[in-house]
């Protein structure tokens, strides 16, 4: 089945056939639907060089995923990675994407734009003062940052979460239950949501006279591993922390198994909160204490960055220019009571 079948079966031109499929407002809802109905039926698929012939686009989004041999895999990037994936298929958008070597992203950003092969850019693993935004604002071309850029001026369109507000929530339960010693286990100090997340720590602490004690803070890749080792040192403290803040579930994974290999008990000797991006592999309620958390799901801001893109690629929906969500803290068995000094 081609365009011409199909336009001849509907008795309908090839014209307004593509403009139904490609979302286009002056086609009504009733041709829209009706054309939409006999594709399922005869499982049509569009041409896609025919595609951009005729409408322009391209149908595709455009990725840029840094890659080095110090990189490990990713597991919140492929949680959100299933989200966009998700939302692209519904409107049979493709996503483009593209390795860079993590020194020259903007370059990697501007050849991907000049290609013709995308109609739109995503950018993540926003950083303070990321020079990336400014060379994208240049750009004749739309894009959406998934996250925020502390320090840059708020003037581009972006989904985040409070990472700020999460952690200082995170923290402020902490101190309820009567806790003064903290640990941050965080992610890269250079990567926006961690700056955000240890600043809402700051805050809380702040406000009962505390202060986070910078040995008990680490800024590293977020592994097992890597919670592992950090928390492995901070527990050979004479006066040890007892609340600990992990910037991911990954993160906590190694941490826990630290508090375990050093016969403490989680939730008794010591509590834990860690950042759950609602990842399918690694559940909080699942661990043998199931874990506090402040949740968003990854996935979800995957769907949302695909249809505010393709909404404006096919400029069929508005949405916020800029949108900040808010994790929610829920509350499980890894924090108790502070033990006693």
């Amino acid at each position: 089945m081609n365009l011409k079948q199909l336009s001849q079966m509907l008795g309908l031109s090839q014209t307004t056939v593509s403009r139904a499929l490609n979302g286009y407002p002056e086609v009504n809802r009733e041709t829209r639907e009706r054309v939409l109905k006999a594709v399922r039926e005869t499982g049509y698929r569009p041409n896609k060089a025919a595609q951009r012939l005729a409408t322009g686009k391209a149908g595709s989004i455009g990725l840029i995923m840094p890659t080095s041999s110090n990189n490990p895999f990713d597991a919140h990037f492929s949680e959100f990675l299933s989200g966009l994936g998700e939302e692209a298929l519904r409107h049979d958008f493709h996503f483009v994407l593209t390795p860079a070597d993590p020194n020259d992203e903007s370059g990697a950003l501007k050849r991907l734009a000049a290609s013709g092969n995308v109609d739109a850019l995503f950018i993540s693993y926003m950083r303070g003062h990321d020079p990336r935004l400014e060379m994208l604002k240049s750009l004749s071309m739309p894009f959406l940052v998934h996250g925020r850029s502390f320090g840059s001026e708020p003037d581009y369109p972006y989904l985040d979460i409070d990472n700020e507000a999460a952690f200082y929530e995170a923290t402020k339960l902490l101190l309820q239950l009567g806790h003064k010693r903290f640990a941050l286990l965080n992610g890269p100090l250079y990567l926006d949501f961690a700056i955000r997340r240890k600043n809402g720590v700051v805050a809380a602490l702040a406000e009962r006279g505390l202060t986070l004690d910078e040995a008990c803070v680490s800024h590293t890749v977020m592994t097992d591993e890597q919670g592992l080792i950090v928390m492995e040192r901070i527990l050979q403290f004479e006066k040890r922390p007892t609340a600990v803040l992990c910037s991911s579930m990954v993160l906590a994974l190694g941490a826990i198994r630290a508090i375990n290999q050093a016969n403490l008990k989680l939730g008794e000797d010591i509590s834990l909160i860690a950042h759950d991006d609602a990842l399918t592999l690694l559940k909080p309620e699942n661990f043998t204490v199931p874990l506090t958390t402040t949740r968003s799901s990854l996935r979800a801001a995957g769907v949302r960055i695909a249809e505010r893109l393709i909404g404006e690629i096919k400029h069929t929906d508005s949405f916020p220019r800029q949108e900040l969500w808010k994790a929610e803290l829920i509350v499980r068995a890894s924090t108790g009571v502070a033990p006693p000094d």
